[in-house]
């Protein structure tokens, strides 16, 4: 019963993303996921009621699936992270499995009597095969598992260069898939067969759960600068010519991700300072760090210089990458606003909100990290009180 709930949950899953309208990349490999996951558990479910001996055809296929659970992981984070570098050779990561049903072709090939006798004295003479494969799991599933976390530490440090927020687009909760196919992995290194497929339901069911409370799994938009690639001027598609390379240069609608890698610079000194001293002009004048939702993309768009140029002139000349960039400007706005006389009658939040900052939790970080003091203890020593 318990086998049974998880494989409902998982085609349940799998049907809610399939009927999904415009269905992201990600989606797509989710589903195709889900629905592997499922037969999967069916299969196991159907072979530890003893069930197989009726449908001794159906016996070995389950033995190559753990081995695409590692990819599918790595290609779905890949996908939501925009780190996909050729999606003409990503089927070259489910080669082991076709490997795999090749090197049971004998297995397959024999007869019904002969594989349900196979299953009964559990492996009988392909001892040394079913060796072999759990070796291969076991490096598949290790391997994939810390290729998908590498993808997540290269996505956040993407998003600190080119976002100057982070709630509405961080990925923990991919963090948490991770951890949780990790957990499984485990098991199926230390554990049996009961202990992995149990743990799998509880994963599936976790899923579930984290896709009817959270936003993440079932409704996680790409990020794209879609919408500020049309305003762009004349000065910038130039700058683009000259410092892109092709591929970057007839893809101007490109995630953002792969924008802020810096190429060759061509930038002089004279030009660093340039765009500095206009950077300077909007933070300082303009208070552009106000916008909420303000992205190197769309600064860059303003100023009419390249991305990549914009993210250089911020780390070279700042030391800081673009998010810490505009929230160090957040907090000093903050820090000015709090001593003036008609501003007592706010509270820390709503001054904060006007700063920039879109959530409590972002403010209170960055306040710390800036001024090794919480907003409240900046407060206190400071002597001022809001509502």
């Amino acid at each position: 019963m318990f086998y049974l709930v998880g494989i409902v949950i998982i085609f349940f899953l799998a049907l809610i993303l399939l009927s999904k309208k415009n269905k992201s990349e990600a989606d797509s490999i989710l589903v195709i996921w889900f629905f592997f996951i499922g037969i999967h558990l069916s299969l196991y479910y159907w072979h530890s009621t003893g069930n197989y001996i009726h449908f001794p055809y159906l016996l070995g296929i389950e033995l190559p699936l753990p081995l695409v659970h590692g990819p599918f992981l790595y290609l779905y984070t890949a996908s939501l992270t925009r780190q996909v570098k050729n999606k003409r050779s990503s089927w070259l990561h489910f080669l082991p499995t076709l490997l795999t049903y090749g090197y049971f072709a004998p297995f397959y090939l024999s007869s019904s009597l002969e594989k349900i006798e196979v299953y009964k004295n559990e492996g009988l003479v392909y001892q040394r095969e079913l060796e072999m494969v759990l070796l291969a799991i076991i490096v598949s599933g290790i391997g994939y598992v810390v290729a998908a976390s590498l993808l997540i530490i290269d996505h956040k440090k993407n998003i600190s260069d080119q976002f100057s927020y982070t709630e509405k687009i961080n990925l923990d909760w991919l963090k948490y898939l991770i951890v949780g196919i990790g957990v499984i992995w485990v098991t199926i290194i230390f554990g049996e067969d009961t202990l992995t497929f149990s743990s799998i339901v509880l994963f599936v069911i976790f899923i579930g759960y984290f896709g009817i409370n959270q936003v993440g799994i079932f409704t996680q938009t790409n990020i794209s600068p879609n919408k500020e690639t049309h305003g762009f001027n004349a000065d910038f598609r130039n700058q683009v010519a000259m410092n892109s390379t092709p591929e970057t240069e007839s893809k101007e609608v490109k995630s953002q991700s792969n924008l802020v890698k810096y190429e060759k610079s061509s930038l002089t000194e004279t030009q660093i300072s340039q765009i500095h001293f206009q950077l300077d002009l909007l933070m300082s004048e303009d208070k552009i760090f106000k916008d909420p939702e303000l992205t190197l993309f769309s600064l860059a768009q303003q100023m009419g210089v390249h991305p990549n140029n914009l993210s250089q002139v911020i780390n070279s000349v700042e030391n800081k990458n673009f998010y810490d960039y505009i929230n160090t400007f957040r907090i000093k706005e903050f820090k000015d606003m709090v001593f003036l006389p008609e501003n007592q009658k706010y509270t820390l939040l709503s001054l904060a909100f006007d700063c920039g900052f879109n959530s409590k939790t972002s403010f209170n970080r960055n306040f710390k990290k800036v001024t090794n003091l919480s907003p409240s203890e900046f407060l206190s020593q400071a002597k001022v009180n809001l509502k």
